[in-house]
C-alpha cells in the first residue's frame, strides 16, 4: 500500500505496554491496531498527501469473546468475496463494505452472521471470521484463495499438526458445510465458537460437536501459555 514507514514488530509491542500500563489494564483485554498513513495535507487519495506519519492506534478493551459459544446461525449472503485478480484479500484494510453488507442481510434474515461465498461459488469465509468443518473425523477448513489470512485460523491448523488431528485446506462448497458433522467458525475475538444453523439447516446434532470443544479448549490453553507477555 505504499506506506512511507511502518513500525516495527518491537515498536508495536511497546507501544502496546505503553497503553496496558497507562490504563493498568493487565487480563482479559482485547487489542485492535489500526496503522494509517497519518494527517494529510488536504483531501485526495494520493498517498504523497499524508506527510506526517504513519499514525498507529492501539485500542484497548476489556471485552469478552462477543461469539455465543453454544452455538451461531449463519446465512448465505448474497455479496461475494473478491478473488486477487480484483483485490487481493491478503491486504488487511480497513474496506469493510462487502462485510458490512453482508452483515446487514445476517441481521435481516435473523442470523448471527453471513456465509460470503467466492466468484467460483465456493465457501471463503464470514462476513467476519474463518470458517472449519468436521466432517468424518477430518477437519477442513477454505483455501485463503478469496478471503484474508487469518491469525486464529492459523494456529487452530497448528494445533492440528501438533496433536495428530487429521486436516485439510480445500476448496469447499455450501453444501459440504450443510451436511458436515460439526461446524465451527474463527477470530481474534471470537475465539473458537460452534455454528449449529446454516440457512435454517441443523448442522450434525445441533449442539458444539466435540472435536470443536476439543480444539477450544487446546487454543484456550496456548492463549494462556503462549506469544509475548505485554503486561
Amino acid at each position: 500500500m505504499a506506506f512511507t514507514e511502518i513500525p516495527t514488530a518491537d515498536a508495536i509491542v511497546e507501544e502496546i505496554k505503553r497503553t496496558l500500563a497507562a490504563n493498568e489494564m493487565t487480563d482479559g483485554v482485547h487489542v485492535r491496531l489500526t496503522l494509517s498513513r497519518g494527517e494529510k495535507v488536504t483531501s485526495g487519495m494520493d498517498p504523497r498527501l499524508n506527510q506526517a506519519g504513519p499514525l498507529l492506534i492501539v485500542l484497548a478493551e476489556h471485552k469478552a469473546p462477543v461469539y455465543e459459544k453454544r452455538g451461531l446461525s449463519l446465512a448465505t449472503s448474497s455479496f461475494r468475496r473478491f478473488p486477487p485478480d480484483c483485490l487481493d484479500p491478503k491486504i488487511h484494510h480497513n474496506n469493510l463494505l462487502q462485510s458490512i453488507l453482508a452483515k446487514v442481510e445476517a441481521n435481516a434474515a435473523g442470523a448471527d452472521d453471513s456465509i460470503m461465498l467466492d466468484l467460483r461459488g465456493f465457501v471463503a469465509e464470514t462476513n467476519a471470521t474463518h470458517l472449519f468443518r468436521v466432517a468424518d473425523g477430518v477437519i477442513e477448513t477454505p483455501r485463503t484463495v478469496a478471503c484474508p489470512e487469518g491469525i486464529t485460523r492459523a494456529t487452530v491448523l497448528e494445533l492440528c499438526r501438533e496433536h495428530g488431528l487429521p486436516h485439510a485446506e480445500r476448496d469447499l462448497s455450501l453444501a459440504e458445510f450443510h451436511r458436515a458433522d460439526e461446524v465451527f467458525c474463527t477470530g481474534t475475538m471470537g475465539e473458537l465458537a460452534s455454528v449449529t444453523t446454516i440457512d435454517g439447516r441443523t448442522i450434525g446434532s445441533g449442539q458444539v460437536g466435540p472435536v470443536t470443544s476439543r480444539l477450544s479448549d487446546l487454543y484456550g490453553e496456548r492463549t494462556r501459555s503462549g506469544g509475548e507477555q505485554v503486561a
